[in-house]
């Protein structure tokens, strides 16, 4: 039973890890025509507007699916169908709340924000059309976690494609419209970014309305397990309130801290290179930074988060049962399974960084792009190792360990950020630095926290060692791959598509024969 359940999440969690890279695949693609649509500076423009929006995410509702998740899971373990169900529409009128504040926040705001961010004019009027996002997925987050606590993910990974080639296709049409309707303006830049974040909205909206749908269909079902529940005890709504802020905010500021850095680092480069003789253009810059460098380091990232709110309600039905060994466990699994994925993808962007970049993002500079990821693709290995740890601290009750460590690790990365920036020519690789140290504090913190409650230890050969082993033989066999037949044919996507299939056959295959052999 015990052997069925850990399949079981980790099966749900490899659905919504699929379906996060698909997503993350989509929305690397729709960018290309989108960059070429509003131009490498409303390129800049969107990415700031992004980072903005994601933090007024993050304060208002990031918290609501793994919390949602968490306490729907351990009511669900001990068939409290009733207290789950209450659980359920508290946490709809929090979101409703929190995120139609937020929104206005951002909306009425837009104007006194666009003030802080001298080297990006015209950054208000994206952020007003991304305003009324964050009430849609305030609510969308609720559903998602009401799902993910019952330790279902596929709604969830049903809705991020549905969401996703929504705002594909809206972005895209949206900011032509509004790149040809305002083609004269001194603002044509931040339209055409506006319309790239109109999608946003729209793929929201679709998603929701799927999560709603399934809960139409699933509803009946979910009544009469609510009729059956002979265990549930009487709560007042402000003890469950208080229950859902309290899992809430540990949650938020956790992530608020993640995504500040970002924020804060945007805001750092474009007025300190304002102030500086050194020749950069600042939005170009970091529209290079936003697709070259954190849209592809992205695509691996995803399957750590969907491995994590795969694992979090595992975690905690058996935390809930004291089975700690199974908690452990399941950290090492989980672990383990994004290992297998982020070590290959950190050396696959330092070696074919520069080709990706060429045929993917032609209007930046490739050789920029390529130093960016050269410098700072390993974040993709500690930021997975920080929220799977993350994850595994929320999961057995330490709400806000992760939290003291974030906020330690953002300590630290904005004075070297800041160092960097003032005081050396790093340019925009001075944020590239500070973006790839930011969660190595964090996981080392994390770690041991994890040793002193539950005795938790790292398992590295299998882990890291042999997969680092086979993705070094696969990274020589691209490079030397990639090389040859460019230098014979001098087409890159020819070269590129070869040396992706020797990476998927000399990774692949090593770690096959050395499972075969026992060793894995």
């Amino acid at each position: 039973m015990a052997e069925n359940k850990k399949r079981n999440f980790l099966v749900h969690g490899g659905i919504l890890a699929m379906a996060g890279i698909i997503v993350r695949i989509i929305g690397m693609f729709y960018r290309i025509p989108l960059m070429n649509i509003i131009g490498s500076e409303g390129n800049g423009i969107y990415s700031v507007a992004y980072n903005i929006y994601n933090i007024m995410l993050v304060l208002s509702s990031y918290g609501l699916p793994m919390a949602v998740s968490k306490l729907i899971s351990a009511r669900f373990i001990t068939k409290q169908y009733k207290n789950a169900a209450q659980v359920f529409r508290c946490s709809l009128t929090v979101s409703i709340c929190t995120g139609g504040a937020a929104a206005l926040i951002l909306f009425f705001g837009a104007g006194v924000i666009e003030k802080l961010y001298r080297g990006v004019p015209g950054l208000a009027i994206p952020l007003r059309v991304l305003a009324p996002t964050i009430f849609l997925v305030a609510i969308m987050g609720v559903m998602r976690g009401f799902y993910q606590g019952q330790g279902t993910m596929i709604p969830t990974a049903v809705s991020q494609l549905v969401e996703q080639v929504m705002n594909a296709v809206v972005s895209i049409l949206a900011a032509y419209l509004l790149t040809s309707a305002y083609k004269n303006s001194v603002e044509t830049a931040a339209y055409g970014a506006a319309g790239g974040t109109m999608g946003t909205a729209f793929g929201a909206l679709s998603g929701l309305i799927l999560l709603v749908v399934i809960y139409i269909l699933y509803r009946p079902t979910f009544r009469r397990m609510i009729k059956k529940d002979k265990v549930s005890s009487v709560h007042s709504d402000k003890d469950v309130y208080k229950t859902i802020i309290i899992t809430m905010i540990p949650i938020i500021l956790g992530q608020t801290l993640y995504q500040i850095s970002a924020v804060i680092d945007d805001a750092m480069f474009s007025n300190i290179m304002v102030g500086r003789n050194i020749s950069s253009n600042i939005k170009a810059d970091l529209g290079n930074f936003s697709s070259s460098y954190s849209l592809l380091i992205g695509i691996p990232q995803g399957v750590a988060s969907a491995m994590s709110a795969s694992m979090l309600p595992s975690i905690v039905a058996s935390y809930t049962q004291g089975d700690n060994a199974s908690v452990k466990d399941k950290i090492a699994q989980t672990i383990k399974t994004n290992m297998f994925i982020a070590i290959p993808s950190f050396v696959g962007l330092v070696t074919l960084g520069k080709p990706i970049i060429q045929l993917l993002f032609s209007r930046y500079n490739s050789t920029q792009g390529a130093m960016m990821l050269k410098i700072g693709a390993i974040a993709v290995v500690f930021y997975t190792l920080a929220t799977v740890t993350s994850s595994a601290l929320q999961g057995i009750d330490k709400m806000n360990v992760p939290v003291k460590h974030s906020l330690i690790s953002l300590v630290v990365h904005i004075v070297l950020v800041y160092f960097m920036l003032r005081w050396s020519r790093l340019g925009i690789y001075g944020i590239v630095i500070g973006n790839a140290s930011f969660p190595i504090l964090i996981f080392i913190l994390n770690l041991k926290s994890l040793k002193e409650y539950i005795d938790y230890d790292l398992e590295y050969i299998r882990t890291f060692l042999i997969p680092l082993c086979c993705s070094v033989i696969m990274g020589i066999a691209v490079s030397l791959t990639y090389k040859l037949l460019y230098s014979a044919c001098h087409i890159n996507i020819v070269a590129l598509m070869c040396a992706f299939v020797v990476a998927g056959v000399t990774y692949f295959g090593t770690i096959f024969l050395l499972k075969k052999e026992g060793k894995y």
